[in-house]
């Protein structure tokens, strides 16, 4: 396994707050790693760490062989970037955004030429050079923020939160073309808040209060909780929620769509205890019954256990 990027003991801090707490993991070459956490969490300084935007208070990390600390030019000649702005101009059109890009990363004569051309095409904007992207759909800016991300073919993307705001087919679209680019051998790097997202990468770091959580594929941090779950439906489950959370032998209890999840010490010892609890105050129970635990119920719990998320 080649190692694409590597962190040691990362660590930032601002005015004595440390955001991010050393943290430490590697991205193997072609793998789809995700940063998964709640705002605050530390993800977006991670990565402007590993991207040579700023620099670590202390720990070592390296991309692509290049220290960020101290090689920080040649980290970012190794790199796309895509931040959650997509980093466009709105003034420009498409073709002087892809052109402007294209001069920022080097990449120059008939390279730039066919380049260019295949980036609009992927961006589905070869008929659309002249307009301004400001007018732009969010689904065609997406798509275009990538593209100039990858102008120069880098070995390594960093991709912070990229869907934000888009639709779900939109996101979908996008995550094949993260899926071809990964299969070609292309690292992608991606953080974001989304669950099916998360879902979709071959491994995830869990962050919160700047420290790591958790770290695995998806299915090992679903199997990682070890408490019983329960899936309790009602006529009023924000209700139920409210009455369950911190009840005696219920660890932890939120909505789950249009039902309950709630984290408990006994299963069976709960069963009765809730119904009891729920009638007691009028509402009525249709069904309780153990289910298997989704990312986001293992993500809830994660950051329950490590102090709760940080406060807005």
């Amino acid at each position: 396994m080649t190692t694409a990027v590597s962190a040691t003991e990362l660590s930032r801090s601002f005015n004595g707050f440390k955001a991010v707490d050393s943290v430490s993991f590697e991205v193997a070459e072609g793998e789809v790693f995700g940063f998964l956490g709640p705002n605050g969490a530390g993800k977006t300084t991670t990565i402007k760490m590993l991207t040579g935007l700023l620099a670590p208070s202390s720990g070592r990390a390296t991309v692509a062989g290049f220290d960020v600390a101290t090689e920080a030019e040649e980290v970012k000649r190794h790199i796309g970037y895509m931040s959650q702005a997509f980093s466009l101009y709105g003034d420009l059109t498409v073709e002087e955004n892809v052109t402007f890009f294209a001069g920022l990363y080097g990449v120059g004569g008939e390279r730039r030429e066919e380049r260019r051309g295949e980036v609009l095409e992927m961006a589905g904007l070869a008929g659309s050079r002249r307009r301004l992207v400001r007018e732009l759909p969010l689904g065609y800016k997406q798509r275009l923020a990538l593209g100039c991300a990858l102008l120069h073919e880098p070995p390594i993307l960093f991709l912070d939160e990229p869907t934000s705001g888009v639709d779900p087919l939109t996101r979908r679209s996008f995550w094949s073309v993260i899926y071809e680019l990964a299969d070609a051998g292309t690292t992608v790097f991606v953080t974001t808040h989304y669950m099916e997202e998360a879902e979709r990468c071959h491994r995830l770091a869990l962050m919160n209060r700047g420290r790591m959580i958790a770290l695995g594929p998806p299915r090992e941090i679903r199997g990682g909780l070890e408490a019983p779950l329960l899936e309790v439906r009602t006529g009023d489950a924000p209700r139920a929620a409210a009455l369950l959370e911190g009840a005696p032998g219920v660890l932890s209890a939120g909505l789950y769509g249009r039902t309950v999840h709630a984290l408990v010490e006994d299963a069976e010892e709960a069963r009765r205890a809730i119904r009891e609890a729920l009638e007691a105050e009028g509402i009525a129970v249709e069904s309780i019954e153990e289910v298997t635990p989704s990312l986001e119920d293992a993500f809830i719990a994660r950051v329950e256990e490590a102090g709760g998320a940080p406060a807005d």
